[in-house]
């Protein structure tokens, strides 16, 4: 049985990419001041809030929104509010962007698959050509044939 291959036919236009770049850049120009990289010990105390520590969160703002008076005096309020705010909406696009992150891997992951086996059907033919003596080919063979472990008169592609 043959090897599926072209899995995914659908291409980028110069377009497409030149738009995709052009917004990736106008993101990154925005997020400029909002993004901070924190060193792994740092992100290892400050960590993420879990799922029962986010709905803490959303109650005591619940409570500050609707009974403000029933609020910690010790706390900044406008501050707390800011905060949740911009959590909300950055936690709304991570969302989307992780959604794109992961249809593009996808996509990627096809192109890449198919790329691999037009590499192995090249390569079949090179160790055909290279077989009959035609020139050229025993070079090229040679050069791809790092890429494949031999043994016992196998040959497979290395992982």
């Amino acid at each position: 049985m043959g090897t599926i291959s072209n899995l995914n036919n659908i291409h980028l236009t110069a377009e497409q990419q030149t738009a995709m770049d052009t917004a990736l850049k106008a993101l990154e120009t925005s997020a400029t001041g909002v993004v901070i990289n924190l060193e792994p010990k740092d992100r290892r105390k400050y960590g993420s809030i879990n799922e029962t520590n986010k709905l803490l969160v959303n109650k005591v703002y619940d409570y500050y929104i609707s009974q403000p008076e029933l609020g910690s005096p010790d706390i900044d309020w406008a501050e707390f509010a800011k905060d949740y705010e911009s959590r909300a909406f950055l936690e709304k696009i991570i969302n989307r962007l992780q959604s794109i992150v992961t249809g593009m891997t996808n996509a990627k992951t096809l192109h890449d698959y198919d790329n691999y086996q037009s590499a192995l059907v090249d390569y079949n033919y090179v160790t055909y050509k290279a077989g009959t003596g035609t020139p050229g080919f025993e070079e090229k063979k040679n050069e791809l044939g790092q890429f494949f472990v031999h043994t016992s008169g196998e040959t497979t592609a290395k992982k």
